[in-house]
C-alpha cells in the first residue's frame, strides 16, 4: 500500500487537478471510506470533476486496487454504489458519424484481469495479439483464432507495462512505466529480462520501437528523454530534448530510418539521428497544438493527433511544411491513438461519446467515421495496423482488446 503512490505518479502527475479548495464529499454510506481510502494517492477533485458510467467507475476502482489501494473487499460494492450514484457519468460531445464507402467490422473481448487497464496493444507476426495491463502489471497475449488468453505478470521489477514492441526473433519488449526500466520476455519460457535506465530522471519509459537495425528507442515522458538501447549488448543512452518539459510522447520510424517522435508537451516534433542521437525539432504552426501520438506512411509523410484541439496533422520532412484537417467530431474530440493502413490514416477520437474510428483518404483528403461499438471504446490510446492491414487497438476505460477488419 506505500507503493501505491508511487506507482500511480508517472499516470497522474501529467493529468493532475490543479490545487483547489478541498471539496466536501455528499454524505452516504461510504463516504468515509472514500475520504479515505482515494486520498492517499491523489486529492478528492480527481473524484468530485470525474463523472463516470457505473461500468467506468467499477473499471477504476479495479485499477485502483490493482495499484495497492486499501480498501476492503467488502467495502467494493457500498464505495461503487456511492460513486456512480453522487458522481455519475459526464456530458461530452456527440460523436459525429461520416458515411463513406469502406466497411469496417470490430470486434471486442474483455481482458480476464478486471481492472488491468490494456494501454498498448501489438499486432505479432504470428497473429496473435499483445497488450500491456498497466495497472495490473501484466502483459497479455490473444489467440483471435482460439478465443484464448495468456497473462504474462511482470512483477514489481517490471511494473506499469506501457508500450510494447517485437524483435525479430518474437521476444516481447516493453516499457516498464512504474519502474524506469525496459523489458523484455521471451513468450516461449515466459522469462523476463530487465534493463534499468541509466539516469534517474528517467522514471517513467513511454513509446519503444525498433529501427530497421534492430536497435530498440523509446521516449520518456515525464522524465523528458529520448532512449536508445542496443539488444546486443544491453547499452542504453539517453538524451534531453531541446526543449524543457517536452514530455516526449509517441515516437515511429521514418521512411529516412531515423526515429521521429512528437513532444506532449509543447507544439513541436522532433527527429533523432540514429547515430549521434543530435536531435532536430520542428515547431508546428499553433502554438497551442499538444501531439500525442504520430504515424508515418511508405511516403515519409508524418501524420499526427492534435489532441487538445481537435486536428489531425500532416508534416512533410522533406519541404518542412504542415498541413491541418479538423477532426469531423470537432475541438474537442480529442484525437488519440493513430495508425496508417492500407493507404489511409486511421485515428481515434476519445472526446466523444462514444468513441470513434476515424479514416481519413489523403489523396481525397476525405473523412470516414465509425462509433466504436458495443463498448463505446473506452478510450483509445494507441492502435496499430496488421500485416493485413486490419487493426488491432487497445481500449483502456472498458477493459478490452479490439480487432478491427476492414473489408
Amino acid at each position: 500500500m506505500r507503493r501505491m503512490p508511487a506507482l500511480l505518479l508517472p499516470i497522474l502527475a501529467l493529468t493532475a487537478v490543479p490545487a483547489l479548495a478541498a471539496p466536501s464529499l455528499p454524505p452516504g454510506p461510504a463516504a468515509a471510506t472514500v475520504q479515505s481510502v482515494c486520498t492517499v494517492c491523489h486529492d478528492l477533485n480527481r473524484i468530485v470533476e470525474g463523472g463516470r458510467s457505473r461500468r467506468e467507475w467499477e473499471t477504476t476502482l479495479h485499477m485502483m486496487v490493482n495499484a495497492g489501494a486499501p480498501l476492503p473487499s467488502d467495502q467494493f460494492a457500498p464505495v461503487l454504489d456511492y460513486l456512480a450514484t453522487h458522481f455519475p457519468e459526464r456530458a461530452l460531445p456527440p460523436a459525429r458519424v461520416i458515411e463513406g464507402t469502406v466497411a469496417i467490422a470490430i470486434r471486442e473481448w474483455e481482458v480476464p484481469t478486471p481492472g488491468a487497464r490494456p494501454h498498448d496493444p501489438l499486432a505479432a507476426r504470428d497473429g496473435s495479439i499483445w497488450y500491456t495491463g498497466q495497472m495490473a502489471s501484466l502483459l497479455g497475449r490473444f489467440d483471435p483464432e482460439r478465443g484464448k488468453f495468456h497473462e504474462f505478470p511482470t512483477g514489481a521489477a517490471l511494473a506499469g507495462p506501457h508500450g510494447l514492441a517485437e524483435d525479430g526473433n518474437g521476444a516481447i519488449w516493453f516499457t516498464a512505466n512504474f519502474s524506469s526500466a525496459i523489458g523484455k520476455l521471451d513468450p516461449a519460457s515466459g522469462q523476463f529480462t530487465r534493463y534499468p535506465l541509466p539516469d534517474p530522471a528517467a522514471r517513467d519509459p513511454h513509446t519503444p520501437v525498433f529501427d530497421r537495425q534492430g536497435i530498440l528507442w523509446f521516449t520518456v515522458q515525464g522524465g523528458n528523454r529520448i532512449g536508445r538501447l542496443d539488444p546486443a549488448t544491453g547499452a542504453i543512452r539517453l538524451v534531453a530534448p531541446p526543449t524543457p518539459d517536452a514530455h516526449p510522447y509517441g515516437m515511429a520510424i521514418g521512411a529516412d530510418g531515423a526515429p521521429y517522435f512528437v513532444d506532449f508537451g509543447a507544439n513541436k516534433l522532433g527527429r533523432v539521428d540514429p547515430q549521434t542521437m543530435a536531435i532536430r525539432e520542428y515547431i508546428l504552426p499553433h502554438p497551442e497544438s499538444r501531439p500525442r501520438r504520430l504515424a508515418i506512411g511508405d511516403d515519409g509523410i508524418i501524420w499526427y493527433t492534435d489532441f487538445p484541439r481537435g486536428m489531425l496533422g500532416r508534416f512533410d520532412p522533406k519541404s518542412g511544411s504542415f498541413s491541418e484537417f479538423s477532426s469531423p467530431s470537432g475541438p474537442r474530440s480529442e484525437p488519440y491513438g493513430i495508425t496508417i493502413a492500407k493507404g489511409a490514416v486511421w485515428y481515434s477520437e476519445s472526446g466523444v461519446r462514444p468513441n470513434t474510428l476515424v479514416r481519413f483518404d489523403p489523396r481525397a483528403a476525405r473523412f470516414q467515421s465509425w462509433e466504436i461499438l458495443p463498448s463505446g471504446g473506452g478510450v483509445v490510446r494507441n492502435m496499430m495496423a496488421t500485416a493485413a492491414g486490419d487493426i488491432v487497438m487497445a481500449e483502456s476505460g472498458v477493459n478490452r482488446i479490439a480487432l478491427v477488419e476492414v473489408k
